[in-house]
């Protein structure tokens, strides 16, 4: 394993050739369940610089790693290769989501693919670095991303997705807040 100060070139040109990642968060409870969740579809992750990424959060099944950022923030991406070279990548940190209906979403909406059930950005302060060999990582070819999260979202449309979220994904699955209901901006 190396340690680098940062997301060099070389390390933010391999993180943009991945086609899958894989975030781990847990919640303070020891007794609580440690979260693993890959995440892919091409346009989602973005290197913002040598100590921050984001990636686009998506309606989903569950709102783990939404519940642990908002109680203690940690957080670690990983990137397999599965083609080429073997290498991992780990990015340790400090994450925090930022909601769709969150004044701030606005300035990250442009660094992503336009993605049917976007609920959200994670924003991630990179504290730790590090690279590994990924010698027993299984070669296997990408055939492309599937669809059917997307084909999901979009037969469902706004109102049943933020329907969803309120009741599918307001809490954890250890009872920790998670997706607050949408905000109603107050008129002037």
């Amino acid at each position: 394993m190396k340690l680098h100060d940062g997301i060099d070139e070389r390390l933010r040109s391999f993180i943009e050739a991945q086609h899958i990642f894989f975030v781990a968060t847990a919640p303070l409870s020891s007794d609580g369940h440690v979260n693993l969740s890959p995440k892919g579809l091409e346009g989602t992750f973005a290197v913002l610089g040598e100590h921050s990424v984001a990636y686009l959060d998506l309606t989903g099944s569950g709102s783990e790693t939404v519940a642990h950022l908002r109680e203690n923030g940690r957080i670690t991406v990983m990137f397999c290769a599965f083609e080429g070279p073997p290498n991992i990548v780990r990015l340790h940190g400090r994450g925090r989501y930022v909601a769709l209906d969150d004044v701030e979403f606005d300035s990250y909406r442009g660094l992503f693919a336009e993605h049917s059930g976007t609920r959200g950005v994670v924003v991630i302060d990179v504290e730790r670095v590090s690279d590994s060999c990924g010698y027993a990582v299984p070669l296997m070819d990408h055939q492309g991303d599937r669809d059917l999260l997307t084909r999901w979202a979009d037969n469902r449309g706004d109102e049943r997705l933020a329907t969803y979220r309120t009741t599918r994904n307001a809490r954890s699955i250890d009872g920790l807040p998670a997706l607050a209901p949408p905000t109603v901006p107050v008129a002037d």
